[in-house]
């Protein structure tokens, strides 16, 4: 069967530099190709390249052909098939949709400018495309704003606002990233009905090897822009010939649970007690009642759904939250400090003791400063002022973190997400803390870079004696690093127990169905 979409031969560069050499690409109807690879392979200029979207500076060269006719790249002909026999499903929704716009105008608008129809007729297919994508309560949700819905539900929208155009060829980039796994089956269970009733080519982006092994029927692997391995997506998967490929389908594989199963130290860095939390106008509470326990050197993982409160909670240890009520205790120095009650001027102080690893190091970290100001930030709001010490402790944060001195003078755009993530890393550490809240901190990162960071945070918690209280949707990563898990579901703490033991056999059925989620 020939293919909806050939893209043959391309070629893109910086200058004389070449970025990325593909070959070829076929995207068949009604079958879902997946393009994968580790951060900087090439995945985002292949997109970029079928979408005419290259950044300023970089060219293209090849030969696209769409439903038999062959159109130069980024020529006129070229820029027309987007939005029309292409469409496209970003990576991050809430940043691609307008903020200041409800739902219903952004499908309405989307209808009229690219398929002329009327006010009237733009509305009613406004909420077909919203039941269409199974979206809850279609009609109250026209007249809502991107920010008053879940990940999974913005990534429906998204959709919608792609099947707009009745597109023959849908490009979607990493759809589920940042989703838990049930809700990313979900997604992917979507793709996969409309690529099937529709006849659609899906092109699926994706670091998510387990999701692609379900969901997709041909698979290309990248690494430093070059096609290392095609084919069948079974064939690929299973039997993998390319080393590369070898290494990104074991970074996958849960098996063994990595983290040492000893009993952990009887000394208390954090506990709480009854907390509760509940956001202001909000139906009900984000925290029901939670009690908790991390001794020194342990590392705890509290994972679940989106929405489970896992955000909350951490939010609400570290006092980032208002109307939490309960008790918050953190063990430093042999004083037990009440978090929830202290004063201002204590909590800065006690806070030290603290560091913080966020989901988006690009995010956290200033684009504006150098690696050596990012990383001694925490030292020079403290009082450090001495420039040579501080550069020096500087260069032994990023060679605890696995980089080198040398990047000190560099900015954050020069460096790949799992260096950012390093960095982030690195400055968490800065005051020698005693408790590292990781809040999602490998969501973002392809299977190479996110197993590198695994690595690194259990080499550091055993090293340093940290306790790690790791949140996660990811009970790969969990079972990486963790020697307990906590399961959270509607604000509440349905599961506690050793890492194996929880893993191998749940007890509670919010557990087996977090489990169930996750593809083989």
């Amino acid at each position: 069967m020939s293919a909806l979409l050939t893209l043959r031969d391309l070629d893109v560069r910086a200058g004389e530099r070449r970025l990325l050499a593909l070959p070829q690409l076929d995207l068949h109807a009604g079958e879902c190709t997946a393009l994968v690879g580790e951060s900087g392979s090439g995945k985002s200029l292949t997109v970029q390249s079928l979408l005419a979207l290259l950044p300023h500076g970089l060219q293209a060269r090849g030969v696209l052909s769409f439903d038999g006719r062959d159109i130069a790249l980024d020529s006129p002909a070229h820029r027309a098939l987007a939005g029309h026999g292409l469409a496209w499903v970003p990576q991050d929704p809430l940043a691609s949709l307008h903020p200041l716009k409800r739902v219903g105008v952004q499908l309405v608008e989307t209808l009229r400018v690219v398929r002329g129809l009327a006010s009237r007729d733009a509305s009613i297919q406004a909420r077909a495309l919203l039941d269409r994508v199974q979206l809850p309560e279609p009609d109250a949700a026209l007249r809502r704003y991107p920010h008053e819905f879940s990940g999974g539900q913005r990534q429906r929208i998204a959709i919608a606002l792609a099947l707009a155009t009745r597109p023959r060829v849908l490009v979607a980039d990493e759809p589920t990233s940042a989703l838990d796994a049930r809700i990313a089956r979900d997604v992917l269970r979507l793709l996969d009905s409309l690529r099937r009733d529709d006849g659609l080519a899906v092109l699926l982006v994706s670091h998510d090897l387990p999701l692609v092994a379900a969901h997709a029927q041909h698979v290309l692997v990248l690494q430093r822009g070059e096609l290392v391995e095609s084919g069948a997506a079974r064939d690929v998967l299973e039997r993998p010939a390319h080393p590369y490929t070898r290494e990104l389908v074991a970074s996958e594989t849960v098996g063994d649970v990595g983290a040492a199963a000893e009993a952990p130290s009887s000394d208390v860095v954090l506990e709480a007690r009854d907390l509760r939390l509940r956001y202001p106008r909000a139906p009900r509470d984000a925290l029901d009642g939670v009690d908790l326990v991390l001794h020194r050197g342990e590392a705890l993982a509290l994972v679940g759904e989106s929405g489970s409160g896992k955000s909350s909670l951490g939010r609400a240890l570290l006092r980032l939250v208002r109307h939490a009520r309960g008790e918050v205790r953190l063990h430093h120095d042999g004083v037990a400090h009440d978090l929830l009650h202290l004063p201002p001027r204590m909590l800065r102080e006690v806070r030290r003791a603290i560091g913080v690893v966020f989901q988006d190091p690009y995010a956290s970290l200033d684009p504006r400063m150098r690696v050596v100001d990012l990383v001694t930030e925490p030292l020079r709001l403290f009082g450090a002022r001495d420039v040579a010490a501080l550069r020096e402790r500087a260069g032994e944060l990023l060679r605890d973190v696995g980089l080198d001195a040398a990047m000190l003078d560099r900015h954050p755009h020069q460096f790949s997400g799992g260096q950012r993530q390093r960095i982030a890393i690195a400055r968490a550490l800065a005051n020698d803390p005693a408790l590292l809240l990781c809040d999602e901190a490998v969501s973002a990162l392809d299977a190479h870079h996110r197993m590198a960071i695994l690595n690194l945070l259990d080499r550091l918690k055993r090293e340093r004696r940290l306790s790690l209280l790791f949140i996660t949707h990811d009970l790969a990563g969990a079972a990486r690093v963790a020697e307990r898990i906590a399961v959270m579901e509607q604000g509440r703490i349905v599961e506690i127990g050793a890492t194996r033991d929880v893993l191998a056999s749940p007890r509670h059925a919010h557990t087996r169905a977090l489990l169930d989620a996750r593809p083989a």
